[in-house]
């Protein structure tokens, strides 16, 4: 006769798929990899370039993933993303910064592992769009470019106004105090 009855989950998985739960929605975004044929060393080389940024790689089972992503309202197309040797990159703060990381680890390991997806901003992205995501620059060199071009119209007149005063009567007297 079956047991009707839902299995328990032992202490260690549920504190194992809430550690992963908790990961998740706490973070600003969550890149979905397969890691399969890659070594420890490069898994090893991936994490400490994520510990700069705040970011975290964790290996999980497919099950639990399809646990969090049903919480997380996860569309369910995505669950094509839950299958083979699967890891998440979570964190918190600049994502473009953790997109180049991750895709320069699956450069390096060509063949082994593949960027499956990504919830970013509230949305999920194929690789295609972490690949292009990791192309561009972070906000703050965006920042930086934007302060360059609202300070060179005030350079530029500067220069202009010097260059009139030195034709118009030489060197500009000193500024008197």
């Amino acid at each position: 006769m079956e047991n009707s009855k839902p299995r328990k989950m032992r202490v260690e998985k549920v504190a194992i798929l809430n550690e992963v739960t908790a990961r998740i929605k706490d973070s600003d975004y969550c890149f979905v990899l397969n890691y399969g044929g890659v070594g420890v060393a490069a898994l090893t080389k991936l994490r400490t370039a994520l510990r700069g940024h705040a970011s975290r790689l964790l290996v999980v089972k497919n099950t639990h993933l399809a646990k969090v992503a049903a919480e997380k309202g996860w569309p369910e197309d995505v669950k094509k993303m839950f299958s083979g040797p699967t890891a998440v990159v979570t964190g918190k703060g600049e994502v473009t910064d953790v997109a180049k990381d991750v895709m320069e680890f699956v450069k390096d390991n060509e063949g082994k592992a593949t960027v499956k997806g990504a919830d970013y901003d509230g949305k999920i992205v194929d690789a295609a769009m972490v690949e292009a995501l990791s192309k561009v620059p972070g906000k703050d060199a965006l920042r930086a470019t934007f302060l360059m071009l609202l300070k060179e119209p005030a350079t530029r007149l500067v220069r202009v106004l010097a260059e009139k005063a030195k034709k118009e009567g030489g060197e500009a007297a000193p500024a008197q105090a």
